[in-house]
């Protein structure tokens, strides 16, 4: 049996802005200026159209529900403009003409910031849904009226027509509204994007769209981001927070990153997070903190996994599963004595691979490349680059571990000389 299916009837928002607004009683009523709608998952659901007029001295709303057809004219079962109520949005309301029309939203699909130049709808049984952005310039000659004269002449002269460039609202995320960004449909969205993504977007915004993003971020995917942003970007948005929530964020970085950008920001101000920082996790970023970070002090992570020589691998690997999610650095597991001297490291692989009742201190590898807490940068890269290893300890001279060094800590460093 053949089901009988409405066709999808699809309306740009340039198409019904300045329409005709018929009342009940076929009197003109006004023209549309705007439409609000309120922002529910998965798709933006129109709650009322707005208009002027010369009888009322601020904009009406006329609600969804009364709207009867949406032809040439739009016609609505309301018969007088006395008894429209005056506009007040609702909490969850917003103007979207005044909200997406030529404001910058963010594309979370191909992570790039987009202009957007018309808006589009699909029309249901149960009411108007925006389903796409348009960021074309398809969009935005339909919006100036000459869409038509636009397409006879590409026709006419190359055989094509330019297609529109819309964007499905799910991988849309408006930035003109603080109000906006705070939904947590924009933080899924947000958080969607890789933090190497989000941190270029960041750097394209201005700077209060910048903190405006920044801020609507959940802890973990913030702090993953500023890893990944410029370090005086770093630094302005650390600025904008009170200490309590910097160091919340702060907390969740590398400890290496963490001590940078503590360390690059104004002195009043470091103090104040330091203070509300875990205190084991504060004094691992001042003791990182003391060293140039051209040393590999500066360089180096407090963050990582070590054992005792009688530890077994089922003990380490219970502790490992515990608290990888916690470390900087997961590929090595380090071997040390009471007093933190190191006498040898395991690569994960061999960790998992041994007898589960194996001591580590029979299958350790002593041969282990180490640098001295003041080695500069470029013995430490002569280093990574001799041996192939991924993370270096870092050691004093009695041989006791102060922390690792990684190799993407170390590239931070020396990339920016090699692009002068």
């Amino acid at each position: 049996m053949a089901i009988n299916r409405e066709p999808q009837v699809f309306l740009f928002l340039s198409q019904i802005l300045g329409r005709n607004i018929i009342g009940a009683a076929g009197e003109a009523l006004g023209r549309v200026y705007d439409l609000t709608a309120e922002f529910v998952d998965p798709y933006p659901i129109i709650t009322g159209i707005t208009l002027r007029s010369a009888r009322k001295e601020n904009p009406v709303v006329i609600p969804w529900k009364d709207v009867v057809d949406m032809d040439e004219a739009i016609s609505v079962s309301v018969s007088s403009i006395r008894d429209l109520p005056e506009l007040r949005l609702r909490e969850g309301e917003v103007l979207l003409k005044d909200a997406l029309l030529d404001k910058q939203v963010v594309d979370t699909d191909g992570a790039k910031i987009r202009r957007v130049n018309d808006l589009h709808f699909l029309k249901t049984r149960h009411g108007l849904h925006l389903v796409h952005v348009d960021v074309g310039f398809r969009g935005l000659i339909r919006r100036v009226g000459l869409i038509r004269i636009f397409d006879a002449i590409f026709r006419g002269l190359f055989d094509y027509q330019l297609s529109n460039n819309l964007i499905p609202w799910k991988f849309t995320q408006p930035l003109s509204s603080p109000n906006l960004l705070q939904l947590n449909i924009a933080q899924n969205r947000l958080g969607q994007i890789h933090p190497a993504d989000l941190a270029d977007i960041l750097e394209e915004l201005d700077i209060k769209q910048r903190a405006a993003v920044f801020q609507a971020l959940d802890v973990e995917t913030a702090a993953e981001t500023l890893e990944e942003t410029d370090p005086k970007i770093q630094v302005s948005l650390i600025n904008d927070l009170n200490s309590e929530k910097a160091s919340d964020i702060i907390e969740e970085m590398s400890l290496s990153e963490a001590a940078d950008l503590i360390g690059d920001l104004p002195k009043a101000k470091a103090e104040g997070i330091l203070k509300e920082m875990e205190k084991d996790i504060a004094d691992d970023v001042k003791e990182l903190m003391a060293h140039p970070e051209r040393e590999a002090g500066g360089m180096m992570t407090t963050s990582y996994l070590s054992f005792r020589p009688e530890t077994t691998a089922r003990e380490a690997l219970d502790k490992f599963r515990q608290e990888a999610a916690d470390v900087d650095l997961v590929y090595y597991v380090y071997v040390t004595d009471d007093e933190e001297r190191l006498l040898g490291v395991i690569s994960l692989r061999d960790l998992i691979l041994a007898d589960a009742d194996q001591k580590l201190g029979d299958f350790m590898d002593e041969r282990v490349v180490t640098v001295k807490l003041d080695d500069k940068h470029d013995i430490i890269a002569e280093q990574f680059a001799k041996y192939a290893v991924t993370a270096i300890p870092v050691v004093d001279e009695q041989e006791k571990m102060h922390g690792t060094i990684i190799f993407k800590n170390l590239l931070e460093i020396v990339a920016p000389q090699l692009g002068k």
